[in-house]
């Protein structure tokens, strides 16, 4: 059983990204869904992005990092879209990090620490035509060039939230792709830690 944090993305804490959740926790893993809007959800990226960008976007990263504070530090840290900015803030600087997984965003590396932290795999999902990861491509790549255990994964089509399945975006065959392997990572963590408290 692995534990992660799992950050949702500009609209909010959508029913889909709490069936994802979901899909996670029957697979046999803990997985806490942090609302870091106070309930708010909206129809459309923009709308969120406004929103958050009201309240700022250093602030909205803050709430994921306090969303954390109580929970132990050996956990994945996971996000999708907005939620990448407090996933790989958490994931490169809180120490006991287990994994992270960046949903159709990544951030450059040096945003949060001069490297990738050895001992903390990461998987970046996205589509590929993607218009809002197109301008994260190039930081996605370098951070698999220069980490020991990344994986880039990229997904024909071009819709953002592919794997929200309560939004028009979502993407059946992508998302269950997806999934799968999320839940793979999630194992292969949950085997190290069997490992580690032998």
């Amino acid at each position: 059983m692995a534990e992660i944090v799992l950050f949702h993305h500009a609209q909010g804490l959508t029913p889909g990204v709490v069936g994802f959740a979901d899909q996670l926790g029957a697979a046999g893993h803990v997985v806490h869904t942090p609302d870091l809007f106070d309930g708010r959800t909206f129809n459309s990226i923009d709308e969120g992005v406004g929103y958050a960008r009201q309240v700022g976007f250093d602030e909205i990263t803050e709430r994921g990092v306090r969303a954390a504070e109580g929970l132990s530090g050996g956990i994945v840290y996971g996000g999708f879209s907005l939620g990448v900015l407090p996933a790989q803030k958490l994931a490169q600087t809180r120490p006991g990090a287990r994994g992270a997984l960046l949903l159709s965003a990544c951030l450059p590396v040096s945003e949060f620490s001069a490297a990738w932290p050895g001992g903390v795999p990461v998987q970046v999902h996205a589509m590929e035509a993607d218009p809002f990861f197109v301008e994260d491509i190039d930081a996605a790549r370098a951070l698999v060039s220069g980490a020991a255990e990344a994986e880039l994964f990229l997904y024909t089509g071009e819709q953002h939230l592919f794997a929200d399945g309560s939004l028009p975006s979502h993407d059946p065959g992508a998302s269950a792709l997806l999934t799968q392997r999320v839940i793979e990572f999630l194992d292969s963590v949950d085997s190290l830690n069997s490992l580690d408290a032998r």
